[in-house]
């Protein structure tokens, strides 16, 4: 079985969104995208902890806030170009994953949880009195000028999120068909079994809160540019931690097209409820979908396709 992604299919996505951006149209289609794509990205991240390895992690607002003034930091003190921003964003958030794991991963079920859903809120409540980046009135930045391939940041900025969501499926990819992925499987399973087995489950679990705290943070860092103002209000937003967890579970836990497919119905249908109706029904959307899928369809939609073709089979 192949265990990495073919590079032409990485790099064929990549030119076809290139390409994509210089047909014109309207900007917003942009924009949306890369809201989409953004929510791929931390979907695939929240999987590799959430529905791999099976600890629940409500913090994705705290590593998404550290790529983004991480990026912000950068910014200001240096005036970073973007592609080091990301760099810087990933090595940070990963840090802060392999910190809050090894201080964690001992708790199990809603102890893990509730640990993970508290590192946001301290992390908010240091940003909002941190001078430097705004403290909680946030900070208001200036786009600089986009490389000449790109008529304006918002196409710029999709193509970036098109790039950083390929390398987060491949990435969850790798992992699912890898010694790691059925090690964090057995996680899942029965830790204890695992364990007994000699599978390193320590090691494992502090591998994957790196990797999906990583994933975030990378998320995060082309923030300030996307939205200019950046306060803590916005960064360390609920929708990020009810999504995160929503898409996956919609969309399947036990693979990586899971998230993808969540990512991008829950995406698409926020984005136009934003616009026909109001932005302020996202989660009520995320919240009706989520609890009908958990009734009628608990393995999300690949399991569900699963389901009805071994019947179908048989």
């Amino acid at each position: 079985m192949r265990k990495t992604v073919p590079l032409w299919i990485v790099l064929g996505v990549v030119v076809a969104a290139f390409l994509f951006t210089h047909l014109g149209g309207n900007r917003y289609l942009y924009f949306a995208g890369y809201f989409v794509l953004q929510y791929i990205v931390l979907a695939t991240a929240w999987n590799i902890l959430g529905g791999y390895t099976g600890y629940v992690n409500f913090g994705t607002a705290a590593f998404f806030a550290t790529g983004a003034y991480s990026a912000l930091v950068l910014i200001l003190a240096f005036k970073a170009p973007l592609p080091v921003q990301i760099l810087a964003g990933a090595i940070a958030a990963g840090l802060l994953g392999l910190g809050i794991g090894y201080l964690t991963l001992r708790l199990r079920g809603v102890f893990f949880s509730i640990a993970t859903l508290a590192l946001s809120v301290v992390l908010m409540t240091v940003v909002s009195n941190w001078e430097y980046v705004g403290g909680g009135k946030g900070l208001s930045i200036i786009r600089p000028k986009p490389p000449a391939l790109f008529p304006s940041h918002a196409e710029y900025l999709f193509v970036v999120m098109v790039c950083l969501a390929a390398g987060a499926v491949a990435l969850a990819w790798w992992i699912e068909h890898s010694w790691v992925g059925r090690g964090l499987a057995a996680i899942r399973d029965n830790e204890e079994a695992a364990e007994c087995m000699g599978v390193p489950t320590l090691r494992l679990k502090l591998l994957a809160t790196t990797l999906s705290g990583s994933l975030m943070g990378v998320a995060g860092t082309p923030f300030p540019y996307y939205v200019t103002l950046v306060e803590p209000g916005s960064v360390f937003s609920l929708d990020y931690a009810v999504n995160s967890l929503a898409m996956p579970m919609i969309g399947g836990t036990t693979t990586w097209v899971g998230p993808i497919i969540g990512a991008v119905l829950l995406g698409t249908a926020q984005q136009v409820a934003t616009v026909t109706i109001s932005s302020e029904l996202n989660l009520l959307i995320v919240g009706i979908v989520l609890v009908a899928f958990v009734l009628l369809a608990p393995q999300g939609i690949v399991g569900l396709v699963q389901r009805l073709f071994r019947r179908r089979r048989g």
